[in-house]
């Protein structure tokens, strides 16, 4: 149960009814931050709530209300949130206090069809807030996260993804992936044919790379992040020669592919196929993948 104090008259204390076999997930980019439990789209949420009065102390309010809440916050301007939904629920009337109350609260079936979300410059949060509501001072409030994650569907067309790449009379590569989707435990599984090979190849790569894109039209700013730079050749290939590619996906910290969420934000994600030679110049190729969610908590 979490419990903040706000002045000497009372402390709110906000708490979620979770099973101990629900699933958590952390809130932030920080995999060792803060963790919250995990729900899905339909799912009730519930919980208690109390404002606990310090003996002898007297509260004046305007209202007692818990709120569950969307909201898209835009980090680089956070005066640019937007609230998506909102459900209000009343615990008392506009009155005094002289002792400690306490209350169940429940909204059932609410709409979650947005995941949870923590990027660069956008953040997609579900929370309940506790507020008791003032006439001339602040109002007393107190704030409770939860993890939005939802099942995809399996992709019923799945292409395999083949593409040539060169330098005219210097390189001629081709390579293939197995597939184009892929939900989030899975295993890019592909190879890599050198058909013409007259520069000095180092070595070469497959990154996994993010994109975020932001705002709208000419306003919309793209931050890209590079997930993981994984080494599938050393040392200089020869013509004709076939490398097999293997990447697992379970180690990294991905999403599903998010297209344009309330005309907020977009989340891409790219294969990188990256060579680099002796003068470490480096040649690449990016090919976009689709991203999906086979379970809960993966």
């Amino acid at each position: 149960m979490l419990s903040q104090l706000f002045g000497s008259a009372c402390s709110l204390e906000l708490s979620l009814d979770t099973e101990p076999s629900r699933k958590t997930a952390v809130l932030g980019r920080d995999k060792r931050g803060e963790r919250a439990p995990i729900f899905e789209d339909g799912e009730k949420v519930s919980g208690k709530a109390q404002v606990v009065l310090k003996p002898g102390k007297k509260l004046d309010h305007q209202g007692i209300k818990v709120e569950f809440i969307g909201q898209v916050d835009m980090l680089y301007d956070r005066s640019n949130s937007y609230d998506f939904f909102s459900i209000t629920k009343d615990l008392m009337g506009p009155g005094s206090m002289f002792e400690s109350e306490k209350w169940q609260w429940e909204f059932g079936n609410a709409d979650k069809k947005y995941e949870t979300y923590h990027g660069i410059n956008v953040r997609l949060r579900y929370f309940v807030r506790l507020t008791v509501v003032r006439n001339y001072a602040s109002n007393i409030v107190k704030e409770i996260d939860i993890v939005v994650q939802n099942k995809g569907v399996p992709p019923e067309i799945n292409n395999t993804i083949k593409m040539e790449v060169g330098i005219e009379d210097c390189l001629h590569i081709e390579f293939e992936y197995d597939k184009s989707k892929y939900h989030l435990k899975d295993v890019v599984v592909g190879k890599v044919y050198f058909l013409l090979v007259r520069i000095k190849i180092k070595h070469m790569e497959l990154d996994i790379i993010r994109r975020e894109i932001t705002g709208q039209g000419s306003n919309a700013t793209s931050d890209t992040e590079t997930l993981t730079k994984f080494e599938i050749m050393d040392g200089a290939p020869v013509r004709s020669e076939c490398v097999p590619v293997r990447l697992y996906m379970s180690g990294f910290d991905l999403t599903p592919t998010y297209k344009n969420v309330l005309n907020k934000f977009s989340v891409k994600y790219f294969l990188n196929l990256v060579l680099v030679d002796e003068e470490d110049r480096r040649y690449f190729k990016q090919q976009e993948i689709f991203l999906w969610r086979k379970r809960i908590g993966g």
